[in-house]
């Protein structure tokens, strides 16, 4: 089967006299705001000239006979990942008792299932380790086949020192060697404080450690939409932005799908089936009775029930888990599994994660089916008419990453 592909666009320089298409310039000023891309001075045979950033499409391929697989580009770095990404944030606490081994096994069992993304952060506990000793038994037990497929999304989230370029190189090599890895696959960058400018500094540390090896492909995690459009006018490659997104959250359809789609950057997102409460484990519950329903006993729970009462609360949600149940029902999958699905579906998205408690729950079927179905139209008209009904979270919370800055 040939590779599917979206037309998305990346942006390169020519002659200022060549101007923007007007509706490319009307999209990148509604998603930016007052945030413009300015021309820039280069050398030319001639002296120096000024040359204005205009918009070129490239192709960002969907390939494999089920689409499991995307590849997210940035510069001339590219890397393909699976679309259903293996989410490790379970093992930092919280979620239950990790035991190593049964954590590996498990790790294992999902590679050999053809889910073989994993997504981690140095401060998620004993993530970074786990994945480590993970590729090695891939190495000495599996064919070449399965360790090419492999890949390891790691976070880095500094706290708000000097990014000095010892500093950041000090702080990845200690990633490198947690998961013994000579080249981090992705490294996505968190900030916490926009009125530190440094984050810029941290990036471009981390364009040279790429351009050194030490980093394939460098990437972004919960910023908004105007410090990415000022992170790409600084000529930062970055893949991808990890972000919150479910059909309860959409906010980053709004302003941030756009600009990604004007520059080719891809949305990785997490918080895709609510920690499990996009799941029938949650229908026909109510939580507003004490003890009436099944517990929000882990973090994931107990942070995705805020978002549900922000959005509207309660029955609404029951609504929508009975909308998606008729859904699944109609096409022999789980709730979870039409939640992920629709998310895929979404513009600018290449991949979604799915959360794994390593060793203490699994549910690689399920998510193997998200590649074996299509929403059709009545489906998505389905889900629209009741998440419509919902508030709108960008007025609510602000833009992607902003639940993370609130005073």
């Amino acid at each position: 089967m040939a590779p599917s592909s979206c037309l998305v666009p990346s942006l390169f320089l020519l002659p200022s006299s060549l101007l923007y298409p007007q509706k490319m310039l009307q999209l990148l000023q509604n998603c930016c705001g007052k945030y413009t891309i300015n021309s820039v001075k280069v050398k030319t045979r001639r002296g120096v000239a000024n040359r204005r950033a205009v918009l070129h499409p490239f192709l960002c391929l969907a390939s494999g006979d089920d689409n499991r697989m995307v590849v997210v580009k940035g510069g001339m770095e590219s890397i393909d990942i699976c679309r259903a990404i293996n989410g490790m944030w379970q093992t930092s606490g919280g979620w239950g008792s990790i035991d190593k081994d049964d954590a590996v096994d498990a790790m294992l069992r999902h590679a050999d299932g053809g889910l073989a993304t994993f997504d981690m952060a140095d401060i998620y506990g004993p993530s970074e380790d786990l994945y480590g000793i993970f590729i090695n038994r891939v190495r000495r037990e599996r064919p070449a086949e399965v360790l090419d497929k492999v890949r390891g999304l790691t976070k880095w989230v500094p706290p708000p020192v000097k990014m000095t370029r010892s500093f950041v190189e000090n702080s990845i090599n200690v990633s490198r060697r947690r998961m013994d890895v000579a080249s981090l696959d992705m490294l996505q960058f968190h900030w916490w404080d926009y009125s530190n400018p440094g984050y810029l500094d941290a990036l471009k540390h981390l364009t040279d450690l790429k351009d050194e090896g030490k980093i394939k492909t460098v990437a972004l995690t919960n910023f908004d939409t105007e410090r990415l459009a000022k992170i790409l006018e600084n000529e930062i490659p970055v893949v991808s932005n990890q972000v919150q997104h479910s059909i309860v959250d959409m906010r980053p359809q709004q302003k941030m799908a756009e600009l990604c789609r004007l520059t080719g950057v891809q949305l990785i997102t997490y918080g895709t089936v609510m920690g499990g409460l996009l799941s029938e484990k949650f229908l026909d519950t109510n939580l507003t009775i004490p003890f009436a329903g099944p517990p929000l006993n882990t973090p994931s729970l107990q942070k995705y029930k805020r978002m549900v009462d922000a959005w509207g609360g309660w029955s609404l949600f029951q609504t929508l888990l009975q909308t998606l149940k008729k859904i699944a029902a109609k096409h022999m999958v789980s709730i979870p599994t039409v939640a992920v699905r629709y998310i895929l579906d979404q513009p600018a998205v290449a991949g979604s994660m799915v959360g794994v408690r390593l060793g203490l729950a699994e549910h690689i079927k399920d998510t193997n089916a998200i590649f074996s179905i299509s929403l059709d139209m009545g489906d998505v008209a389905s889900i629209l008419e009741v998440s419509n009904k919902g508030k709108d979270l960008m007025r609510v919370i602000g833009d992607c990453g902003d639940e993370y800055r609130r005073a």
